[in-house]
């Protein structure tokens, strides 16, 4: 079993914090066994990260979390990127024609771009996992309804920090009985449904920290752009 750490974001990300090597160095510290860093809507950082990833004793997974016109997928596997503002569908097409694998985050949350309230249930059950334990829920109830929707649908189960600071990196993770140590291994044992899940919430105080703290680099950066 390896264990995965794969929603998380980089300085990159519009309001992640630190840079891939933090994120690295957490990863390999905490014990994990593969990283897929997911910015949102860039895929650069998470490229060099999966380059670099052998050098920490890690399997590095390329991806990116693609702001959908109906909300957010986690594209796990893909080396091109993946345009935002494409339909849910074209979303998804774009991220197979890659042989990467689609992931639904935090699906039934509207505050975070879930995309479920924007689709059928049909077409949220046509991704090739959901995620159903994200670390940074407060109250878990999306977590429980992610949970229920893929069960009842025998779909496949995946779980990620959401962390957006190098210190939340692994309080939720998926063990994946993945046939060798490596990314396309673990993409096909994903798709498969061979995981387990594992998750603590993300303590409260943290996660407004991670939340006020990515308003404040939002913020800095369209100043520096405005000049």
């Amino acid at each position: 079993m390896l264990s995965a750490e794969l929603h998380c974001h980089s300085a990159l990300s519009h309001d992640g914090r630190d840079e891939i090597e933090l994120l690295l160095e957490q990863a390999a510290g905490i014990g994990l066994d593969a990283l897929a860093i997911t910015d949102h809507d860039v895929l650069d950082a998470s490229i060099e990260a999966a380059e670099l990833a052998s050098s920490y004793g890690l399997v590095g997974i390329p991806g990116m979390e693609v702001t959908t016109a109906a909300g957010h997928v986690l594209a796990i596997g893909v080396r091109e990127h993946v345009p935002a503002g494409l339909s849910f569908e074209e979303t998804l097409a774009r991220i197979r024609e890659q042989g990467a694998i689609t992931v639904i985050p935090h699906p039934f949350q509207r505050s975070r771009h879930g995309v479920a309230p924007h689709i059928s249930r049909s077409a949220l059950a046509s991704a090739d996992a959901i995620e159903i334990y994200n670390s940074r829920l407060l109250t878990g109830r999306s977590n429980r309804q992610a949970e229920r929707f893929a069960r009842v649908r025998g779909l496949p189960m995946t779980a990620g920090s959401d962390a957006h600071i190098s210190e939340m990196i692994g309080q939720a993770v998926t063990e994946i009985d993945a046939a060798e140590r490596s990314a396309d291994a673990v993409l096909e044992a994903i798709r498969e449904g061979r995981t387990r899940v594992l998750g603590k919430r993300t303590p409260w105080r943290i996660s407004f920290r991670q939340a006020g703290g990515g308003v404040k680099r939002r913020l800095r950066r369209r100043a520096a752009e405005l000049l």
